[in-house]
């Protein structure tokens, strides 16, 4: 069965002093793919922006905009109706000798390159060896490194930044969703699984039909194991209808919202809204 969800993301600056002129990208486009379906969507500049729209080499929607007058806020206004019809254990499972044979190696590299934002910390690379080579096939080895980092690192806004690597938050015991991903997808890059981040939104709950609730700019992973399997950290592991999918790369920087610079004042606040609604 599939879920129709309306998702309305609201972002920008506050700038102290005002800019004079900014420079953007913004990745808020959800992306039509075998698991859902982009029904409409529509992007919103204020100050009005010249913007031109392309998708990147991950195969993100991006929207770049220049604002060139004085101005107090930037606000980036999305929203999307999406419909999600997610496939659930409908995937392959690739063996180890699939993972390491040099066809994978090759097409995947970029997604077990491990970079400094989801390189695993020492301790946590030695675990993930011992579990690799003690699990009979990937999938079982991922169950196993998800439970593992689910048992060390504790759900908590306010600890971290988009800057923290995975070895700090492994170092803290806690994060939030995007240092939960990060981590996860060090450590099975560390064991030859490809792993790459993915950023979207999620509807926490059911909702009622037609009715609003406030909604969150999220991330998960997916690794692959002979097909692309979603994983989400911070729900127990469960990707459903209530994710949307806006983009992928090899972490964070290659999907953030909203990036940019600007002239002008000395400091800038961000804020984020987000609103999903189900359709149906």
């Amino acid at each position: 069965m599939s879920t129709t969800l309306r998702v309305t993301h609201r972002t920008g600056y506050h700038y102290a002093g005002a800019a004079t002129s900014s420079f953007n990208q913004a990745r808020m486009t959800p992306v039509s793919n075998v698991d859902q379906s982009v029904l409409s969507t529509r992007m919103e500049v204020s100050p009005p922006a010249w913007t031109h729209a392309f998708v990147d080499y991950w195969g993100t929607w991006v929207t770049a905009f220049e604002v060139h007058r004085h101005h107090e806020e930037l606000q980036v206004l999305s929203t999307s109706t999406v419909d999600v019809h997610r496939r659930q254990d409908l995937y392959r499972s690739a063996s180890w000798e699939t993972l390491r044979s040099p066809k994978v190696l090759d097409d995947f590299a970029e997604y077990l390159e491990e970079g400094p934002l989801v390189a695993a910390a020492p301790e946590l690379a030695d675990a993930v060896r011992a579990l690799a080579e003690s699990s009979a096939a990937p999938n079982e080895f991922v169950t196993y490194v998800r439970d593992l980092v689910g048992q060390r690192i504790s759900y908590l806004p306010g600890v971290t930044s988009v800057t923290t690597t995975a070895e700090e938050v492994w170092t803290k015991g806690a994060g939030v969703c995007q240092d939960l991903s990060h981590l996860l997808i060090g450590a099975l890059r560390s064991a030859g699984v490809p792993a790459r981040y993915v950023s979207g939104y999620l509807m926490a709950g059911d909702g009622a039909v037609g009715e609003p609730t406030t909604g969150e700019s999220h991330a998960w992973l997916e690794f692959w194991a002979g097909d692309w399997v979603g994983l989400d950290p911070t729900n127990s592991g469960e990707v459903a209808n209530h994710h949307i999918v806006v983009g992928h790369g090899r972490d964070y920087s290659d999907v953030a919202p909203l990036r940019g610079i600007f002239t002008g004042g000395p400091a800038v606040d961000m804020f984020v809204e987000v609103s999903v609604t189900r359709l149906r």
